[in-house]
Parts: structure tokens; C-alpha cells; sequence
């Protein structure tokens, strides 16, 4: 999945979200900040599985 640039991203907000009510941005907000976390936690395992596997290398038989 190629990466969007911000302008790609302002570019593709439907006018639904641009006419929400505060409450449905704040919903929304929080929808984004989880996500954040979660691609931060995502990355975060990424490297902890490649340090341990590159510490720890799987004996052969």
C-alpha cells in the first residue's frame, strides 16, 4: 500500500465529514488517535519481532 500524501488525503475527504456535527468529528478524532496508536503499536512489534529474531536465530536440526 503506497503511502498518501496530505494533500491526497485533504483531497479525498468526502463532503459528509466536512458538513458533521462537532460531535460526529469528535467520534471521528477519536476514531484517528486510535488509529495512530495503532499503527505506532504495529511498528513497534515489527521491530521488537525482527531485534528478537535477529538476537535469537532459530536452531536447525
Amino acid at each position: 500500500m503506497a503511502d498518501l500524501t496530505m494533500q491526497q488525503i485533504v483531497e479525498s475527504i468526502p463532503k459528509s465529514l466536512l458538513n458533521a456535527s462537532d460531535r460526529d468529528l469528535e467520534g471521528f478524532q477519536r476514531i484517528l488517535e486510535e488509529t495512530i496508536k495503532l499503527r505506532e503499536g504495529h511498528k513497534n512489534l515489527q521491530k521488537m519481532i525482527k531485534n528478537f529474531s535477529l538476537n535469537n536465530p532459530i536452531q536447525r536440526p
